[in-house]
């Protein structure tokens, strides 16, 4: 069986990947946290599983790359330079980093990339997304990611059309923008809305996770399946064939 080693361990999400393991017929290579060596564990896991800081990716990577473990990134909140060393990374190992790890995410994606490419941009795009309280980053991962599927359809980069939260007079809508929106309350585990609306219509795609479960059953997915790949980048898409 495959064996995960989970950064981030003690978290939230590294408990539930824990716990998803034994149901994907995976096992539990072990597990580090901020504290500890992420060197040890890239040595005897056969695919990593990293939820934890983004102040921590560096040192996973390195790790990673050293051991020659293949690596998936679900923490959120990176930097341009630490994509730039994903990319770096994948010259060598086989690296999966996504914003999201649920599967219906990630058709979710596909669907916004295809609606995008097919609706004119005379149809406005508005992104809104709700988490917990405790969520330190906004836009969420997830909001950027479907961000970049409906700029993709459109044959652009998000960085050319986003628009963050409208504060104040901001004038009228630039056509072709892609609008993000955070909510910030209570307990929600994670709700997205890509709304696409025109003169006289409105199309709304949604996902609502209702149990943390969801994404770290997709983690494990992704892991199982990388773990069995070449060096290269790789998307939550690609684990489905999409």
């Amino acid at each position: 069986m495959t064996g995960v080693g989970i950064y981030g361990s003690s978290g939230r999400m590294g408990r539930a990947i824990a716990d998803a393991l034994t149901e994907a017929g995976a096992t539990l290579a072990g597990g580090a946290d901020a504290q500890d060596d992420p060197a040890p564990l890239a040595r005897i896991a056969d695919v990593l599983v990293d939820f934890s800081a983004a102040g921590a990716l560096d040192a996973h990577l390195d790790a990673a790359v050293a051991a020659g473990t293949p690596i998936v990134i679900g923490t959120t909140g990176l930097s341009t330079a630490q994509h730039d060393a994903i990319d770096a990374a994948a010259a060598s190992i086989a690296v999966l980093q996504t914003g999201n790890t649920s599967l219906g995410v990630t058709l979710l994606a596909i669907l916004v990339r295809d609606a995008a490419a097919r609706l004119g941009p005379d149809w406005d795009i508005e992104i809104v997304e709700m988490h917990h309280r405790h969520k330190v980053d906004a836009p969420s991962g997830t909001a950027l990611l479907l961000g970049e599927a409906a700029a993709a359809g459109r044959g652009s980069m998000l960085s050319e059309l986003r628009v963050d939260d409208r504060v104040g007079l901001t004038g009228a809508r630039s056509e072709g923008t892609i609008g993000l929106a955070s909510l910030r309350g209570g307990s929600v585990v994670g709700d997205h809305s890509v709304i696409l609306a025109t003169e006289g219509e409105r199309v709304e795609l949604s996902h609502f996770a209702q149990d943390r479960s969801i994404f770290a059953r997709g983690a494990v997915r992704a892991a199982i399946w990388l773990a069995r790949q070449p060096a290269g980048r790789y998307r939550m898409g690609d684990v489905l064939g999409l």
